[in-house]
């Protein structure tokens, strides 16, 4: 089903203006031979597995949006991963952490207060710098503070990285990104409920959200030149 179908025309155009400064941003930076990943490790020494890149992540105190890159498994199409976060104490809203636990779910689960961190989703980047894939994970695998998909929906709408550390370009590129696929983004994140729901119907003994067995709950396979094709058609 195309998710773009039930959408109004100033989102499409939205998304459309979101996807066309990505590729600019993708092309300026092939143009100098680099791309996204080099960008972001330019400087940062040597990449180690496991690491966050840059140190200390990247955060934006006046949005709340909080990401960084590494890499951990060996995957041959993957060179690495965003990890793309929010923090709700920054948000003018108040968003409660996931309080009603059902059999299997032991709620609230994560880091409280100021420390609250809620993961939006993971980008994956093949090795020459672009984005090939958007996943969601169980809560372990962040460390992340759980709240119900319906609030990482809302809190999605506020990710903007407006400075220029690590870089302007990495930073406009990860904002614009989420805005070009926000109906899938959205998907992703209620899959990833509903993936921990049935762990936990599964096995109602143990907490589905530290199962370490469950690790991505869900993942989808994109392509930013085919969605620009899409809007434009779409748009007309």
């Amino acid at each position: 089903m195309n998710m773009m179908t039930s959408l109004g025309r100033p989102r499409l155009q939205g998304m459309l203006a979101a996807g066309i400064e990505v590729l600019r941003i993708q092309e300026a930076l092939a143009a100098r031979r680099g791309n996204l990943v080099a960008e972001l490790l330019r400087g940062q020494g040597e990449f180690y597995e496991q690491e966050h890149y840059p140190a200390g992540d990247v955060f934006d105190p006046e949005s709340g949006a909080q990401y960084y890159y590494h890499a951990h498994r060996g995957d041959a199409r993957e060179h690495g991963h965003f990890h793309v976060f929010m923090r709700p104490h920054h948000l003018p809203e108040r968003f409660e952490p996931a309080r009603r636990g059902k059999p299997g779910i032991a709620l609230p689960c994560g880091p409280t207060g100021d420390a609250a961190l809620a993961h939006i989703i993971a980008i994956g980047m093949d090795n020459y710098g672009l984005p090939v894939r958007l996943f969601t994970v169980n809560r372990w695998v962040t460390d992340e503070t759980w709240f119900a998909a319906r609030d990482v929906i809302a809190m999605l709408d506020r990710f903007q990285v407006d400075h220029s550390y690590p870089s302007a370009e990495v930073n406009g590129w990860l904002t614009s990104l989420l805005r070009l696929f926000h109906p899938e983004v959205s998907e992703l994140i209620r899959r990833r409920d509903a993936a921990v729901e049935a762990r936990a119907r599964a096995n109602p003994r143990a907490n589905a959200l530290e199962d370490r067995s469950l690790e991505i709950t869900a993942s989808l396979d994109i392509s930013v030149e085919r969605r620009v094709r899409q809007l434009r058609r779409q748009l007309g």
